[in-house]
């Protein structure tokens, strides 16, 4: 992974914990990225080249004002004040290129000497086994603290373990074994008409960038929760949050124009267009 330097900028060593989504359903992980580079008032230090990952480019997404700055597919930015840095992904990964990109971020963030990386995502509620009846999102974690993907501070937080997270399941060591270095097998490639609902979870990007990290010997927090498609801002409030307690910030003090001190970006107010012509009435 190549990256260009912003003018004047550079990557900061005090901002050693690094956030990035995995895309996947409802795009939560990018929504809740943005909330938080949006109210921590983060800098962008980098553009990154990276050429599993499609191309693209749109206005300034945070504003105050939409003034031409480009926003592009992979970037990256720090907050020194808050001590945070994060990579916002804003285009898919070409397909069958996932392990690729996944091993290209470990060692780009292990090359910028980052401590401690935490990957946002959604997973799909239709793949759930068991339905929480409660009115709060259940956030769940994967975590390389130990070998079972538990994690004291985690659990603390109210937090539950992905159990679907088996590293001697087949497809996850399969994983495991991709990311460093392995080849693709004959009988892995054409057997998706047998996979299971566990093959579900480590056939996904945050499976992929948690392998690769793991591996490069990266401290890694998946951050995870369950959606659909449809309006899914509240969700990314909510992944926002939980983060914010995993990394020690409060969000009231980030002092933005939202509610509980929440930055709402400028590319939200255009996320389903303009509103519709009143003369159609």
């Amino acid at each position: 992974m190549e990256h260009a330097v912003v003018e004047g900028e550079s990557f900061s060593s005090e901002c050693s914990t690094l956030l990035m989504p995995a895309l996947s359903i409802g795009n939560v992980g990018q929504l809740a990225v943005d909330l938080l580079v949006s109210s921590s008032r983060a800098r962008r230090v980098a553009y990154l080249d990276e050429p599993s990952v499609l191309p693209c480019a749109g206005n300034d997404a945070f504003g105050p004002d939409a003034v031409g700055d480009l926003a592009l597919a992979l970037e990256a930015y720090e907050s020194p004040t808050h001590k945070l840095a994060f990579i916002q992904q804003r285009s898919p990964i070409i397909t069958g290129m996932v392990v690729s990109f996944a091993k290209n971020v470990a060692n780009f963030v292990s090359s910028i000497e980052k401590d401690h990386v935490v990957i946002l995502s959604s997973l799909d509620s239709g793949k759930r086994r068991v339905i929480d009846a409660s009115s709060d999102m259940q956030v769940y974690y994967l975590s390389s603290c130990n070998e079972d993907g538990s994690d004291l501070e985690c659990d603390k937080l109210g937090w539950k373990k992905l159990e679907e997270y088996d590293p001697s399941q087949r497809r996850w060591k399969y994983l495991a074994s991709l990311v460093e270095g392995g080849d693709l097998s004959e009988d892995m490639a054409s057997d998706n008409d047998e996979m299971t609902i566990n093959d579900y979870y480590s056939s996904l990007p945050f499976a992929a960038l948690f392998s690769a990290c793991k591996a490069k010997g990266l401290k890694v927090t998946c951050v995870l929760c369950y959606c659909s498609e449809g309006d899914n801002m509240p969700e990314s409030f909510q992944l926002a949050e939980a983060v914010c307690k995993l990394v020690a910030q409060d969000p009231e003090q980030f002092h933005g124009n939202g509610p509980n001190g929440w930055t709402i970006p400028l590319s939200w107010k255009s996320v389903y267009g303009p509103p519709p012509d009143l003369s159609i009435f």
